[in-house]
């Protein structure tokens, strides 16, 4: 199997999310704020977890070369979130996208982590424009997008999606 680059903040190790996270994705995909501001993605077992990671995070990583980054805190070597580029249809750009566990949200590990994906998304993968969409009601979220830079654009709703969803974006 090819192997793809991880990354390091401070405090961060970002590693591509493999097979092997399949619990911890588990967890997190089941979340209360996963389930009410990215949406339920039917996982509903380690094995649909497999599944999901296979044809949603491993696909577009062999295609593209980058896509969804595990988190991993230096500290204790424990999964805390994960923060991603993706190729998402019915958007333009590349869009960035994050989530923690509960217990490690506030604590700047959603900025630390897109910011760094911005940076080695321009840098080495050469994206030219990235977006970002959220919920009306996930202003924590929108307010992580804008210290990112990213400004907001308009409201659009995705394909399979009916909910109409805050669209920003970052020309780089």
């Amino acid at each position: 199997m090819k192997t793809y680059k991880h990354f390091e903040t401070e405090r961060l190790v970002l590693q591509p999310t493999t097979l092997a996270d399949a619990e911890f994705i588990f967890e997190l995909v089941n979340t209360p704020k996963w389930l009410a501001n990215i949406g339920d993605r039917n996982v509903k077992s380690v094995k649909d977890a497999k599944a999901y990671i296979q044809q949603r995070m491993i696909t577009q990583l062999e295609k593209l070369g980058y896509g969804n980054y595990t988190l991993i805190r230096k500290s204790d070597n424990i999964k805390i979130g994960t923060c991603g580029l993706y190729d998402r249809e019915g958007l333009e750009g590349i869009d960035i996208g994050f989530a923690l566990l509960p217990s490690y949200e506030n604590l700047g590990y959603g900025f630390e982590s897109a910011k760094k994906l911005i940076e080695v998304g321009i840098k080495e993968f050469h994206i030219k424009l990235i977006s970002a969409i959220t919920t009306k009601e996930n202003v924590t979220s929108q307010k992580l997008i804008e210290k990112l830079g990213l400004k907001y654009l308009k409201t659009v709703k995705i394909p399979n999606d009916e909910e109409e969803l805050l669209l920003y974006s970052l020309e780089c």
